[in-house]
């Protein structure tokens, strides 16, 4: 193993790529390689990611075709992600001991930091199963284990907490926090396409910034990340 200095001023031991990973990406990607990662705001977690100096490479136009056609979500730690895991890790009351379910997981940093927060049970779903694969390979780096699903329904066992990072980019994508109450009595939503919404239930209680890595460059007001807690509400008091 070798040392060598990131771009964030930090030792970072350079590693042989995730097999897997690398396989799952290169069938897409033939130019991009998946790297351990540090993340900045959230020093506790390294992820494989994709190489940082990827989107500045000069591109070519299949390039880009290559990536519209798939985007690899799980290959970056967005903006949103970052500042829910550092929520998660700075107020480990929210997860400990409980039952928590990480939706769209994406890399599963958040899931990853409900687990190095104490949590009971992590469960992490995610539709693209290049997702999942990523979520297993990045908790095993951290050393903690979470259970992989397909689907949200999948987990049927009662959750205490879903989260959600980044999730709302699409605003079809908002019937899901009415369903995250159906599912546990509380949701954290960590956004930053959405400054406020007015859905029943829930509140913003926090922000933050944080970038998605590796950097693409986005518009400042994408680093402005809010956290929305959503819960569940009481049952009427039936009276005779």
């Amino acid at each position: 193993m070798t040392q060598h200095r990131t771009a964030f001023g930090q030792n970072e031991t350079s590693w042989l790529p995730c097999p897997e990973l690398q396989r799952a990406i290169s069938r897409h990607l033939p130019r991009a390689r998946i790297c351990m990662t540090p993340l900045r705001d959230v020093p506790e977690i390294r992820l494989w990611l994709l190489n940082a100096d990827y989107c500045s490479e000069d591109l070519q136009a299949e390039d880009i075709q290559r990536i519209m056609r798939y985007p690899a979500y799980w290959s970056f730690c967005w903006a949103s992600g970052q500042v829910l895991a550092r929520y998660l890790l700075d107020n480990p009351e929210l997860v400990r001991g409980k039952t928590v379910l990480d939706f769209g997981c994406g890399s599963g940093v958040a899931g990853i930091a409900a687990a190095r927060a104490g949590a009971g049970r992590v469960i992490a779903c995610d539709l693209d199963p290049d997702a999942c694969l990523a979520t297993r390979e990045n908790a095993a780096l951290n050393g903690v284990q979470l259970e992989l699903v397909a689907d949200f329904w999948q987990a049927r066992d009662p959750v205490d907490l879903v989260l959600a990072a980044d999730v709302l980019y699409d605003r079809a994508n908002m019937a899901w926090l009415p369903r995250f109450l159906e599912h546990a009595n509380k949701a954290l939503v960590a956004d930053s396409r959405v400054r406020d919404f007015a859905a029943p239930g829930y509140r913003r209680i926090a922000g933050g910034e944080s970038r998605t890595w590796p950097d693409l460059d986005e518009h400042d007001a994408f680093r402005h990340v809010s956290l929305y807690l959503g819960q569940r509400p009481a049952p009427d008091h039936v009276t005779t």
